[in-house]
């Protein structure tokens, strides 16, 4: 783990990416896209996809000279191809969730669709320990824009300084500091685990394990400098 954390706000709020941080979809993201790529008669195959992959898919789109006006037929195409799989939540998900819920306040920001998240939130029982969740169709920008931590720092009313936002991605982590808060970067199954460390995150977890022992040192430490414990 590397941290280059400077801010010694308490944290009241954490945020989290869905796709590759809380759930482990890269097997399925990666084939629908080839699938969809097909089917469109796009001649790439997952060397290509790796090198241009982004969360924001839109840029996936101009990256694979998809003109716009294709733009919604090729989302049916990855949907359909992606509903083929079966998706779990990374290992321990559910229960660093339900631990941290009764610390922090919780929220979800996901570039993904409601109608995509949604059901995998149910299905994986997790759903209600998020007081917050944002999905692509609330912010008028998408990620790496801050305004879909914007808008759930308004729904969980708290300030940019009090949170923390855990990503896999380089887009993730500039979406947080251009928010104004701290970024912690877990590295995930994507290929952004290469690229992610050089988007400079606060925090680099090698897992998402690690991250309430990370969260339970950093509140260790703030009260012993409260206290005057520590110098």
């Amino acid at each position: 783990m590397a941290a280059r954390m400077r801010n010694t706000k308490r944290v009241r709020a954490v945020l989290f990416d869905w796709d590759g941080t809380l759930i482990d979809s890269w097997h399925a993201d990666a084939n629908a896209y080839l699938a969809m790529f097909e089917i469109l008669g796009i001649p790439w195959g997952m060397a290509e996809f790796e090198r241009h992959y982004s969360p924001n898919w839109h840029r996936m789109y101009i990256a694979a000279a998809i003109p716009r006006s294709r733009w919604r037929e090729a989302d049916g195409h990855w949907l359909r191809a992606y509903r083929n799989y079966q998706i779990h939540l990374v290992p321990g998900a559910r229960r660093i969730l339900e631990t941290l819920r009764g610390q922090f306040r919780l929220g979800l920001v996901t570039s993904g669709h409601r109608a995509r998240v949604q059901p995998q939130l149910s299905v994986h029982k997790v759903t209600s320990l998020f007081a917050a969740r944002v999905f692509c169709e609330d912010a008028a920008r998408r990620k790496p824009d801050p305004a879909p931590l914007r808008v759930a720092m308004a729904r969980l009313r708290v300030a940019a300084e009090d949170c923390i936002y855990v990503g896999d991605s380089p887009e993730d982590i500039e979406m947080a500091h251009r928010a104004g808060m701290r970024a912690v970067a877990v590295l995930g199954p994507s290929p952004t685990r290469r690229t992610v460390a050089a988007a400079l995150p606060d925090v680099l977890l090698w897992s998402l394990t690690e991250l309430p022992t990370w969260l339970r040192e950093r509140t260790s430490m703030l009260e012993g400098r409260r206290l005057g414990v520590m110098d």
